[in-house]
């Protein structure tokens, strides 16, 4: 006799949020500026939906235009006449976002034998993950796989999903955030021995850590929402990233699809996480870049604001 499905109810809280991300650069005197590139609107997917998207640009660019790149992250291409002291670009945007747990379904999936150490993907999906699953930073000292062995369990089967889970805990924990707004990520060894780095610095140690274990991983760039302090029923509170665009990794298990996982602050699954670009490198995510004509010096320096507000709309009982 066929034993009854049973369903788990969970309680989805579907927000609003309105972000605001504006990068202003100055110059000593008036340049020229070349083509400029922005990747600031969120990704359209099942639990985030752009309801309003607006990109200002001072001075106004001849020619605005939005394009998805090789990834289908959207990117706006700017191009400008004349000359500035000063360029500004503001992005607003009013999402909706649903926070997703992980359904039981996905769970028994990474708890049966075919998601457990040593793991192979399907030979149908092994095409299309292969250039994900290529390590992409040097490590001559083999320094990440002998960190990924501490989490390997030597008396049993090791599951995939709670060793993910364990290792973004684990450099949470371990591991000190210190904000750099500018630059390269560091590579993985370099994370390792120094204990500590900028949220991309760790999305890109998790993203190698779990592609020694041959899983595909991708590098994800975007926003995280920091509740206020005096909301004491919210964790998130005391979560870093908050201010500027944040960084975290996906990784690719089968029945569940790109699981996100945030080192910085701990974070399994899409809570308060707001993707914009999802990438192999965490070069092809740069948020903003481009070229200006004119002498060294001129140049003064960047600011950028990044806000995120949120009014709950409503709660959903899902299946």
């Amino acid at each position: 006799m066929t034993e009854p499905t049973h369903y788990a109810l969970a309680l989805v809280v579907m927000s609003r949020l309105q972000i605001l991300h504006s990068t202003t650069y100055r110059y000593r005197k008036p340049v020229a500026f070349g083509e400029h590139r922005l990747m600031m609107r969120p990704r359209e997917s099942y639990d985030q939906h752009v309801l309003v998207s607006h990109l200002h640009a001072t001075p106004a660019p001849s020619e605005l235009r939005q394009v998805h790149d090789v990834f289908g992250n959207c990117v706006a291409i700017a191009r400008f006449e004349g000359k500035s002291d000063t360029l500004c670009f503001e992005s607003r945007v009013l999402l909706e976002h649903t926070p997703v747990p992980l359904r039981l379904d996905c769970d028994e999936a990474i708890h049966s034998g075919r998601a457990s150490l040593p793991f192979a993907y399907d030979s149908e999906d092994m095409p299309d993950l292969h250039r994900s699953m290529e390590r992409g930073f040097p490590d001559p000292d083999h320094a990440v796989e002998t960190w990924v062995r501490r989490f390997v369990k030597w008396n049993g089967r090791t599951f995939v999903l709670p060793l993910l889970s364990e290792m973004t805990r684990a450099i949470h924990s371990e591991f000190t955030y210190a904000q750099r707004l500018e630059g390269a990520a560091q590579t993985p060894a370099q994370t390792l021995a120094l204990r500590s780095g900028t949220c991309r610095d760790f999305a890109v140690l998790m993203m190698e850590a779990a592609r020694s274990l041959g899983l595909a991983a991708h590098f994800v760039s975007g926003y995280i929402y920091v509740p206020p302090p005096e909301n004491p029923a919210h964790p998130g509170g005391r979560r870093m990233g908050g201010g500027h665009t944040h960084a975290w990794s996906q990784v690719y298990l089968p029945s569940c699809g790109w699981v996100e996982f945030d080192p910085t602050n701990g974070i399994i699954g899409n809570s308060d996480l707001i993707r914009v670009a999802t990438v192999r490198n965490p070069r092809q995510a740069t948020p903003l870049w481009g070229s200006w004509e004119g002498e060294a010096g001129d140049y003064l320096g960047m600011t950028v604001e990044v806000d995120l507000t949120m009014e709950p709309e409503r709660d959903l009982d899902v299946a």
